[in-house]
């Protein structure tokens, strides 16, 4: 994406810019007046978010990171996650980074619960929260004041002291049952996501309501739109092309295994592992699932020695380097796949929900890799879009936030509606919306031609 800035000189000075904090900037909506400043890095997975977060403490007083990436929260992996060493950190506290116990389920209402206190009270000191995370989910959980799990929880615990499981059906009977009743939010979940399931289907039976008539109109649109937020942020997306960004990822994966990657997933490997859950949902856990599998039953065959996990790679040929490098190319492709979903996503942030998304164009600094044109390309308009943030005086809904409301790219949402598209692989597209614009896209059209024309020729034939 093209960078939104204006191209002319940035002027930064050393010196670092205090900043109002004070007072508490959560719990619950707030006029515009009163909402406390939080800066909020986001971007794709590699783009360097966590670079920029630690550099701006060099320009702005009482910095301290909150983490927002979903795997980054847990304890351990810290090579796989790609967790910011301790040395590097600069000194500037980080928070919500390898705390939360690996084999639990982490939810974004887990995280939003966790982070407002933790940021109210980097203000009360008037310190400057500075959220970083590609988890964007979390990010909205964080800054909407209506969260989808609110309601859910709200309404099925009217029936948590009764039976769990309506008619005492098994896991799979419950999602056919959902199925049953109301085919549209079955068609959201996952079959095996039985703890959804499960409170959808107390959620039916305590209030009568759908599930999915729950999630539309009023309630659809109060989600994550900008004019609601628990605070006053300042966005600010390092972005960067696909094809530098590619092959930055690639060579991550690389020197990650360098690093000692294979150690950590070794470490935490169970052939009964539960891939859906904790830690283990982590890019990077599965894709080794057949290479350590056949790797421990070599060792309990004992036929022949283990081999060295750092010398695999190096060995002549057979099926452990083989499954290894099958391995590496499915986490390389998998992270390219997630930096792609990631940009999608905050592509949708800005024209569905008028999110101001301050784009920095970090490719030319990632190209040249020079520390010297980071800071020109990359801190230097950072610096710029948050000094002016903070110096701004906070607006009200009926100034600077207003156009949110009535933007032409904002759109009404079904969350619900799913939709598929067979041509292009199965991919799923959310609403009638991002299913008309799939359906415009010249990778859509381009497979749908080729497609009428092979059909085409097997009639002429």
């Amino acid at each position: 994406m093209e960078d939104e800035r204006e191209a002319a000189p940035f002027e930064v000075s050393n010196e670092p810019i205090s900043h109002g904090g004070g007072g508490g900037g959560g719990g619950g909506e707030k006029t515009a007046e009163k909402k406390k400043k939080v800066v909020v890095v986001m971007g794709a997975t590699g783009a360097g978010k966590s670079r920029v977060a630690i550099d701006l403490a060099s320009h702005f007083s009482g910095v301290e990171v909150v983490n927002a990436d979903s795997m980054q929260v847990y304890r351990g992996l810290d090579v796989l996650t790609n967790k910011v060493p301790l040395p590097d950190r600069n000194g500037v506290p980080h928070h919500l980074l390898g705390s939360i116990d690996p084999s639990v389920e982490f939810t974004s209402r887990d995280f939003r619960d966790l982070s407002i206190p933790i940021i109210d009270d980097i203000l009360s000191r008037d310190g400057l929260p500075v959220v970083v995370g590609g988890t964007n989910y979390y990010i909205q959980a964080l800054v909407s004041p209506f969260l989808v799990d609110d309601v859910v929880e709200n309404l099925a615990s009217c029936s948590l002291d009764g039976p769990q499981e309506l008619g005492g059906a098994d896991e799979v009977a419950s999602f056919e049952q959902l199925k049953e009743i109301d085919p549209v939010a079955a068609n959201r979940i996952h079959p095996n996501d039985h703890r959804k399931i499960k409170r959808y289907l107390n959620l039916y039976e305590s209030s009568g309501v759908l599930p999915s008539h729950l999630f539309q109109g009023e309630n659809a649109e109060k989600w994550g739109r900008a004019d609601s937020f628990r605070y006053n942020c300042c966005f600010v997306w390092v972005d960067v092309s696909l094809p530098v960004l590619d092959r930055y990822v690639e060579q991550r994966v690389d020197c990650m295994i360098d690093a000692g990657l294979l150690d950590e997933v070794h470490d935490i490997y169970s052939p009964n592992t539960d891939y859906t859950r904790g830690i283990c949902q982590a890019i990077g856990v599965r894709e080794f699932e057949m290479f350590f599998k056949s790797y421990f039953s070599i060792e309990e065959s004992n036929e022949v020695p283990r081999p060295d996990l750092s010398e695999i790679l190096d060995m002549n040929g057979g099926e452990l380097k083989t499954l290894l490098i099958e391995a590496i190319n499915k986490l390389k492709a998998n992270t390219r796949k997630l930096v792609r979903r990631q940009k999608r996503r905050l592509n949708q942030l800005k024209a569905y929900f008028g999110w101001d998304l301050h784009c920095i164009d970090a490719t030319e600094a990632f190209s040249c890799n020079s520390g010297d044109t980071w800071h020109k390309i990359v801190i230097e308009p950072c610096v710029n879009v948050v000094r002016n943030f903070l110096l701004e005086e906070s607006s009200s809904l009926t100034g600077k936030q207003e156009p949110c409301l009535q933007s032409k790219n904002l759109v009404l949402r079904d969350l619900w509606t799913q939709y598929i598209c067979e041509a292009c692989g199965n991919q799923v597209l959310r609403g009638a919306h991002e299913w008309e614009q799939h359906k415009q896209g010249r990778g859509h059209r381009k497979r749908i031609f080729r497609l009428k024309k092979r059909l085409d020729s097997s009639r002429a034939g």
